[in-house]
């Protein structure tokens, strides 16, 4: 099998819609509109499914039904033969919200089921352009009176005049944003050669965004051929505005309250990527055993800053995965640690912003960052992972219980990999192996410490270390640093002896 790049393949996204469920009541929503398509509302159902929608099975899959996107029960192929198959979301589990959308604050007048059938979330919809002689500006937005201030830095990445096409994820305040921007030659001297535009959106809700990705890039391109055309994204904006309890003008910068739990279920959009590994299986593909390192910094809440040139957003996707890592749906586990924010794309104007973050995900493609030690714990240089931090340093070394961890992990692959060609199984696939793969090794560790703190003799041993998937030695500096993240009350009576 030829291995693909890493960044060509996932620079488009594939919608795919459920037909029209008869059962269903509700109105159905309009698909995204382009420019060959009328103004106006169609009849036509949505692409993918609510987000969180089929977790209730013991193991989520999706299924690849000519007539309906459903979820079923996928167990035996994935998991590692002699060990039980536990549930992931372990006791207490409930549906999770969109991340970053609190609906009881948004729809108060709405019941519970409304609230999370609620889909056209969409807040602002802009166009930036840059100016040959002003730089990155504002050139036209729903609603006018919209605070946009810095989007037009967070839409249009550094370094973006070197490369054709690019998408962007990004954070405004309490919302997420996602903009394509496209650089087209012309023969322009004002212009000096380049005429270069993102279109872009903000939602609450980050997973919601990657369905109109197909609309925001057919716009840039009519925006490059016919500057000022801005019917079709006027008709977008009355078709998918948000319905918001009024905040005054511009957006609200303070952040909300989220649990760990929550910002971590949902960072699995139902989506589907035009490749055919997925974002998931290309990041860990991209970072080989390294993603046992960055799993560690990861569930202990680690200020994780990536570099990478333009194009960013197969690097917006990186930190989608990064957060994944980090998945624990134990009950009350992670209430009183930092919240792991994905910020994605980040830049100058994002300083002020991160010196008061405890945890957080991000990447950009200025390098000048790097030099900016205080505003991050682990940097992250395509494929170079590093700490300045003294006490962090012994995680970057990869030792045997990593590197057998990462071995099941390939071998689940393979196995599921070699059930879809030889059997034609279609009801997995590999965006919920890793994740659930990750969440099991996670839930496994604090079950394991809840299960010592609360017993009679509260002490940590090199068998209960084992049994969580670590080295009882090398592990040691992990599982200290653990325990006070955490706040986890339990001696811990291993010694630290040498390992390589």
């Amino acid at each position: 099998m030829v291995k693909q790049s890493d960044r060509a393949p996932l620079l488009d996204w594939e919608e795919i819609p459920p037909p029209p469920d008869p059962s269903q009541a509700g109105p159905l929503q309009p698909p995204p509109l382009t420019e060959d398509a009328p103004a106006g509302k169609s009849s036509q159902a949505p692409g993918g499914t609510a987000p969180g929608s089929g977790w209730g099975t013991t193991t989520k899959a999706k299924v690849c039904s000519p007539s309906k996107a459903v979820t079923a029960v996928v167990a035996s192929r994935v998991r590692s033969p002699g060990r039980p198959l536990t549930d992931p979301r372990g006791p207490g589990w409930t549906r999770p919200e969109p991340l970053g959308t609190d609906h009881r604050v948004l729809f108060p007048g709405l019941s519970v089921r409304d609230q999370w059938e609620e889909k056209d979330q969409i807040v602002a919809v802009f166009v930036v352009t840059f100016d040959t002689r002003s730089g990155n500006m504002v050139e036209w937005c729903l609603p006018h009176d919209v605070n946009l201030d810095g989007v037009e830095f967070k839409s249009m990445a550094s370094g973006s005049h070197r490369i054709n096409s690019d998408f962007i994820y990004f954070r405004k305040g309490v919302y997420f944003g996602l903009a394509c921007f496209a650089n087209m030659p012309v023969e322009s001297e004002l212009e000096r050669g380049a005429r270069m535009k993102s279109v872009g959106i903000l939602s609450p809700s980050y997973t919601l965004l990657y369905r109109y990705m197909h609309f925001l890039e057919n716009q840039v391109r009519l925006q490059l051929k016919c500057p000022g055309q801005y019917s079709p994204l006027e008709a977008f904006y009355e078709d998918k505005k948000a319905v918001l309890p009024p905040t005054g003008n511009g957006l609200v910068t303070a952040c909300p309250t989220w649990s760990v739990t929550t910002i971590n279920r949902c960072m699995h959009p139902e989506m589907k990527i035009t490749h055919p590994a997925g974002c998931m299986s290309q990041f860990t593909q991209f970072f080989g055993e390294q993603i046992m390192v960055l799993w560690k910094f990861a569930l202990l809440r680690k200020r994780l800053l990536l570099f990478s040139p333009p194009p960013v957003g197969v690097v917006c996707y990186r930190v989608y995965c990064l957060c994944c890592l980090a998945n624990v749906s134990l009950p009350g586990v992670g209430v009183s640690v930092p919240e792991l924010r994905p910020f994605f794309y980040i830049n100058i104007a994002d300083i002020p912003t991160l010196e008061t973050e405890m945890s957080y995900v991000a990447c950009t493609t200025e390098k000048i960052f790097e030099e900016k030690k205080e505003l991050y714990d682990v940097y992250i240089d395509n494929q170079n992972v590093k700490t300045h931090r003294p006490h962090l340093q012994p995680l970057l070394r990869l030792n045997a219980a990593d590197k057998e961890k990462y071995r099941k992990l390939s071998e689940q692959r393979q196995l599921l990999l070699y059930s879809q060609e030889v059997d034609g199984d279609c009801t997995s696939n590999e965006e919920d192996l890793f994740i659930l793969f990750f969440m099991e090794l996670n839930n496994r560790i604090f079950q394991t410490l809840s299960e010592v703190a609360g017993s009679s003799d509260p002490t940590l041993t090199a068998d209960h270390v084992r049994a969580m998937g670590l080295d009882p030695q090398c592990d040691r500096s992990f599982l200290v640093d653990l325990l006070e993240v955490y706040g986890i009350d339990v001696t811990l009576v291993i010694d630290n002896l040498c390992c390589s």
